[in-house]
């Protein structure tokens, strides 16, 4: 396994022992993300609890013209919300089914299992999709104060497996204890991008200023595709 850094690349291959290697494709493969509940301060400091904290885990998907041809994300964000943005309503199964989402979770829980996990199965990505752009927000529920650095063993990570089963983990971020996270609400983990040679991940690692999933999208669309 490696810590992913910004700016690196690896190919999708089983070329590693651990993984049961012989340096064919990675064909099917899952990025998960975790975290905790923040404590909070209860009267004058005395007293804590457990607070839920929602990140959502989404992707873009686009076109070698570098349009946007497909996404994952939430399906409970609000359509007039989606719409002021020119986005269009969230799901969580791609055209195609390459690509699927395990479903909004707006608690966290426990360091042993992603709360939120994007399985890929590469044999069912529509041929026209040729980057796909995976990212992190937190959702402001009125804590103004939290934001990554505060939210207990949040990282996300690139695995073989299942949502429910890790067989072999490729690449991680610690978005939790990285300096650069803190006071930062949004993420844009790096990009899968369809080779002659198959398929290969670039990692990005950018925390970014972004109040909501659609300026992280913007941003995306602007700076990462082509």
């Amino acid at each position: 396994m490696i810590d992913l850094k910004k700016g690196s690349r690896f190919n999708l291959k089983k070329n590693d022992a651990g993984a049961g290697g012989d340096g064919s494709s990675i064909e099917r493969f899952c990025v998960g993300c975790k975290w905790g509940m923040v404590k909070a301060k209860k009267l004058f400091g005395l007293f804590s609890s457990d607070e839920d904290v929602d990140l959502d885990l989404s992707c873009v998907m686009f076109n070698r013209s570098g349009e946007m041809v497909d996404w994952i994300y939430s399906p409970d964000y609000r359509p007039e919300f989606l719409k002021h943005y020119g986005y269009g309503m969230g799901k969580l199964v791609s055209n195609g089914g390459g690509v699927r989402h395990s479903g909004d979770d707006r608690q966290g829980g426990s360091s042993d299992a992603d709360n939120e996990v994007i399985v890929v199965d590469t044999k069912k990505i529509n041929p026209g999709v040729s980057t796909i752009v995976f990212f992190l927000n937190y959702v402001d529920d009125g804590n103004k104060n939290c934001d990554f650095s505060k939210i207990p063993f949040a990282s996300i990570r690139l695995f073989e497996g299942d949502p429910d089963k890790v067989d072999f983990v490729h690449a991680q971020y610690n978005v939790a204890s990285d300096p650069s996270f803190a006071g930062r609400k949004a993420m844009i983990m790096g990009k899968l991008v369809r080779t002659d040679q198959g398929w290969s991940f670039d990692a990005i690692g950018e925390a970014t200023e972004d109040s909501n999933l659609c300026e992280t999208m913007n941003r995306i669309k602007k700076s990462y595709v082509n």
